[in-house]
């Protein structure tokens, strides 16, 4: 806590939050375990996105669909990913209309639809058709779960569960891989070789289906559709560890939800698509991500396959990462992430172009250790801040639509992978390297410029930052004086502080669920009036 001009106390988020082990807070123990339901959702992507090519080295899968080549095979491959693009413009209206929840239900069940035809399928076509329903699904899950995480999170641990929700991707893909490892080994001839690790697809959405209701709605969403009363109860609930509505952080929080919401609608009129692009705010939000997502995807597609060992290297390097983001800050992990890149990938140029150009067997072996050393810069800032960053920086009211914009970059290079760089490492060997070397000097000098630091804020004050130096300080002051007339014996200048604060918080609710254009003028002053309630 410090003071303005001598006066009234400044309190920020840490004045008001558990002290001590989380654990022992019932609240926040609740609520953790209530988050695993949604961080399952990108250990069921990495298990999707490791089983299709793990399944097709399964004998019984081979011939049970007659050795698929050529236009079947592509089909199968690319089902997934069309079905992902043709769904991902509709998620955002999902999750900003219908809620957080209710688009992790509609993408799970759709998931546990797709996986069970998926098992059960007789023909190439039925498999098909299962891919695509199986991408329709993850393309609503993975916009809703990582949105319902970030806002829902508790302030100190956001930073934390963001970053080891991109990090599980991991888990689900080892775990696919061996389970066609043991579809493998499996070889009695029987189609139950490679039908039950779809059966154990199923497992991981099944769950969130059944227990997504037990997970308690994002406080932003309920603001914005103006449920203020269970917005606050959920956080005196789960942040504050009880049944009082009054409790500081509450307050705290309450105050900057609401006032950030309203400040929002005053920079964007638009919450449209185009909207995205509206202010220079806006702007420097999505070059951010777009950027942050590119380089995610471009490089994984160069160079050795990711075996077993390297996932579970990528893994604890990742989850490791996501543990330190609020003690060493996103800005630094990433200019260390980025040199380290930009480092290793040179030298494993060059390993690779001597290996290519002498046969030099030790720089064959030095390239692998290249490898493990460059995924280890990868995974301490992309793998687990790609999500968390760009959630973090976004307002809410575009939150859902930027983050469906990565998604659909993420889908877009996969095919650019796919398709353009097998045939342009054939044609240009070890030198289509250096067009990589070169992006990440790109990378590095964006980082440098652009990236900006976001630890020790809210998700109110990270999402402002964009806007002006002044926002910020404007949201953390509402919330600050919010929570100042909960506090017990207030002086007589903290009692003239809090009255003025119940007007503007008045003011705040009225411009945020009853603008002024549809208001009538008598009705702001009186309601305004009721909503002040004396200390």
């Amino acid at each position: 806590m410090s003071t303005r001009g001598g006066h009234a106390p400044e309190w920020s988020i840490v004045d008001f939050i558990h002290r001590g082990p989380w654990w022992r807070n019932r609240g926040i123990l609740m609520l953790n375990l209530c988050l695993v339901v949604p961080l399952l959702s990108s250990s069921i992507n990495g298990f999707d996105s490791s089983l299709v090519n793990g399944l097709q080295i399964v004998p019984e899968w081979q011939s049970y669909f007659d050795y698929p080549g050529g236009k079947a095979l592509g089909l199968i491959n690319s089902a997934q990913n069309v079905g992902a693009l043709i769904a991902m413009p509709f998620t955002p209206t999902a999750s900003d209309t219908l809620g957080r929840r209710a688009a992790l239900f509609v993408g799970s069940s759709l998931m546990v639809a797709g996986a069970a035809l998926q098992c059960a399928a007789q023909t190439v076509a039925m498999f098909v058709g299962a891919r695509f329903l199986i991408g329709l699904g993850l393309a609503f899950a993975l916009n809703a779960a990582p949105l319902l995480i970030t806002e829902l999170a508790y302030p100190t641990q956001r930073g934390q569960f963001t970053s080891i929700y991109n990090s599980s991707w991991y888990i689900g893909s080892i775990i696919a891989a061996w389970a066609c490892f043991a579809a493998y080994k499996r070889t009695d001839g029987s189609s139950w070789a490679w039908r039950i690790p779809s059966l154990i697809q199923i497992a991981g959405s099944l769950v969130q289906v059944v227990l997504v209701w037990f997970v308690p709605e994002s406080p932003r969403w309920l603001v914005a559709h103006g449920r203020e009363g269970q917005a606050a109860r959920t956080l005196a609930r789960f942040h504050a560890a009880g049944a009082d509505e009054r409790d500081p952080l509450v307050v705290f929080e309450m105050a900057q939800i609401r006032h950030a919401l309203k400040i929002e609608k005053e920079h964007a009129q638009s919450t449209s698509w185009l909207g995205l692009l509206a202010t220079p705010g806006n702007r420097r939000r999505i070059g951010n991500g777009l950027v942050s997502y590119y380089i995610d995807l471009v490089l994984t597609g160069v160079g050795a396959g990711i075996n077993g060992g390297l996932q579970v290297w990528n893994l604890f390097c990742a989850l490791s990462a996501a543990l330190l983001v609020d003690r060493l800050g996103r800005r630094t992990l990433f200019l260390i992430s980025n040199s380290g890149m930009l480092i290793t990938f040179s030298m494993w140029t060059l390993t690779t172009a001597l290996f290519q150009t002498t046969d030099n067997t030790n720089a064959a072996k030095a390239a692998i250790g290249m490898i493990f050393l460059f995924f280890f810069f990868y995974d301490i800032a992309y793998t687990p801040m790609l999500v968390a960053y760009t959630l973090e920086i976004l307002p809410y009211n575009v939150r859902a639509k930027g983050f469906a914009i990565m998604n659909m970059t993420v889908c877009l290079t996969l095919a650019f992978n796919q398709f353009v760089n097998p045939w342009a490492l054939d044609a240009m060997k070890w030198r289509y390297y250096i067009v990589y070397c070169a992006w990440l000097v790109l990378e590095l000098a964006f980082v440098l410029r652009y990236v900006i630091e976001t630890k020790g804020r809210t998700l109110e004050e990270t999402a402002a930052l964009f806007d002006g130096e002044s926002v910020p300080k404007e949201i953390v002051a509402m919330g600050g004086e919010a929570a100042t007339m909960t506090m017990p014996r207030i002086p007589v200048y903290l009692q003239e502080m809090a009255v003025r604060y119940e007007k503007a918080e008045a003011r705040d609710y009225l411009e945020l669920h009853h603008p002024p254009s549809k208001a009538p003028s008598s009705y702001s002053q009186s309601a305004e009036s009721e909503l002040i309630t004396p200390i």
